[in-house]
């Protein structure tokens, strides 16, 4: 009787246990922005911005010092983040033609801690389509509790473009995605008018996973301020004073005095890059449009000071984990070169920090120099949420390097561009390691884009130039040679300035890192002879508007 009381007790207890579970389990706030580099925030060096909040979750969490991106550009970058997986495997850019199919999406994090049990929101851009109709459908909004979100660009002012938030107090980006994520939180009232939510206040006995996106500093954002005399003064005048005075990027050269290409033209046709990143061409457009980053910057940073009062204010601060991170980078007129979709650190790298307040004293401010990339994020949210990741997952939790234990991350950052349409950018993949950067590029056939038009950053995807991008996606792993390589001693050369590939005392490093190239970009396709879990789309603009096809020739 003795024995049966004990395990009858024990069985409570265990009970207690697992029905206790969801109440510890942390809340999730993940913060993405859009196109910012790296050395954008004070933390990081930069002598103009100032961003106070982001540099208070580096010094009580975890700023990964060589955090970077696997693909420069929106859609497959933010896809990655959802998935947890590379371009190669999960099929979605502007040029694949394509959307995730509704199975693919339901692998993603946040339907994966929906059905956890976690109450789930999603505010700002989004860029990633999903189902036959791409944006065009709803599969993605009706996959969250909360959806307070706009397809393709936001603008400065996103009233104007998305009527979803046509009822905000506010006009501008920053605010009108604050009085969302504030409305999320709560405490009182019903949600903001214009959100798509089956309740009207989040429950309380609930985790929650909340995702704020969004379109800033992209050009998208920073190209439509206007000044307007009713916008917040931050955007008017803060960092005015320095307008001739800030830094340009080590190695700017503007369009006038550029005499040797970065890249070989038949690699990269420069000339064909999209108008909308002409501001690099000189020194004081240039100077105009960091202003203006800056200060959408800092209008960030002000909302996660915001939220994390709020989150203060609820009483549930210290059970809530925030994620801190960019889709990519850009170019800044490094060598001319200006947008994105390249694999240079400017590109690739990217402010990643992680906050969670419950570690120990002595895991807090770490700067850790853990190759952690954006595929990894997926998994480190399920792991904080007790939740397995599926086996399509290919990012590794880094739960443990925030944790301040024993974190045994990758030896080499693999990455990879497939965005190479008429606007001239080039194929290509690298690898990293803490002391190498190794890039190889394929042939850029300019034929292939015959008959192309359009300013979209997706321009036309006919029926040829879906079956392009589907056969690059396995190219290199059957055997396509590069045309050009670049091999960059990036821990002593961490602006990639001088390329060593045709070095031959280097000539053995080389031989490694194509190797490892080789190895990382076949584990990246995780199968050469499966396809992505995508589905073909009719030819469309971002947020759904038909275009007419146009076949290339």
């Amino acid at each position: 009787m003795k024995h049966l009381l004990t395990a009858l007790l024990l069985i409570l207890g265990l009970a207690g246990r697992i029905s206790a579970a969801p109440a510890t389990r942390p809340n999730i706030v993940f913060i993405l922005t859009d196109d910012q580099r790296w050395d954008s925030l004070a933390l990081t060096g930069n002598p103009v911005v100032k961003t106070p909040n982001i540099d208070r979750l580096a010094a009580e969490g975890t700023f990964f010092v060589n955090g970077t991106v696997t693909s420069a550009i929106c859609t497959p970058s933010r896809t990655c983040y959802f998935l947890g997986q590379y371009e190669r495997k999960h099929g979605v850019n502007f040029n694949s033609g394509t959307a995730l199919t509704a199975a693919a999406w339901a692998k993603s994090y946040p339907v994966l801690l929906r059905e956890a049990g976690y109450f789930t929101g999603y505010i700002g851009k989004n860029h990633v389509p999903v189902g036959p109709a791409g944006y065009a459908g709803d599969v993605q909004a009706r996959s969250f509790d909360f959806w307070y979100a706009g397809n393709g660009h936001l603008s400065f002012y996103p009233k104007r473009r998305h009527p979803i938030f046509k009822d905000a107090r506010t006009d501008t980006q920053v605010e009108v995605l604050e009085e969302g994520a504030l409305s999320f939180l709560g405490p009182e009232g019903s949600f903001i008018q214009g959100a798509q939510a089956f309740l009207q206040q989040r429950p309380k006995d609930k985790p929650f996973l909340l995702t704020i996106a969004f379109n800033l500093p992209h050009a998208g954002g920073t190209s439509t301020m206007e000044l307007l005399p009713t916008d917040d003064e931050l955007y008017r005048t803060t960092y005015r004073d320095q307008l001739l005075t800030q830094p340009l990027p080590p190695n700017y050269v503007a369009k006038a005095d550029l005499r040797t290409p970065k890249l070989p033209q038949k690699v990269h046709y420069a000339q064909y890059r999209q108008k909308s990143y002409d501001y690099v061409d000189t020194e004081a457009t240039l100077r105009e449009r960091q202003i203006r980053e800056y200060q959408t910057i800092t209008g960030i940073d002000r909302l996660v000071g915001h939220v994390r009062a709020q989150l203060a204010k609820l009483g549930v601060a210290e059970n809530t984990v925030i994620f801190f991170s960019s889709d990519h980078g850009i170019t800044h007129g490094e060598f001319g070169l200006g947008g994105k979709a390249l694999n240079y650190e400017m590109c690739l790298r990217v402010p990643m920090v992680v906050l969670d307040p419950r570690v120990p004293q002595n895991a807090r401010g770490q700067h850790s120099p853990a190759l952690v990339q954006s595929i990894d994020f997926a998994p480190t949210m399920l792991d904080y949420a007790g939740v397995r990741p599926p086996p399509a997952m290919q990012g590794k939790s880094f739960r443990a390097a925030v944790d301040g234990r024993p974190f045994r991350g990758r030896e080499a950052a693999f990455a990879e561009n497939l965005w190479s349409t008429q606007f001239g950018n080039p194929r290509c993949e690298s690898v990293r390691t803490a002391e190498w950067k190794y890039i190889r590029y394929f042939k850029n056939d300019r034929s292939i884009f015959a008959g192309v038009a359009g300013e979209a950053e997706g321009g036309n995807v006919s029926d040829d130039l879906a079956a392009v991008y589907a056969q690059w996606l396995t190219a290199s792993i059957r055997g396509e040679p590069p045309v050009y390589e670049e091999l960059f001693h990036i821990s002593a050369d961490p602006h990639e300035t001088t390329n060593l590939a045709a070095d031959p005392e280097h000539a053995d490093t080389l031989r490694k890192m194509r190797a490892e190239c080789q190895r990382l970009v076949t584990e990246a396709k995780d199968g050469v002879d499966t396809p992505p879990a995508t589905v073909r789309l009719p030819t469309t603009r971002e947020g759904g508007k038909a275009k007419g096809k146009k076949k290339a020739k």
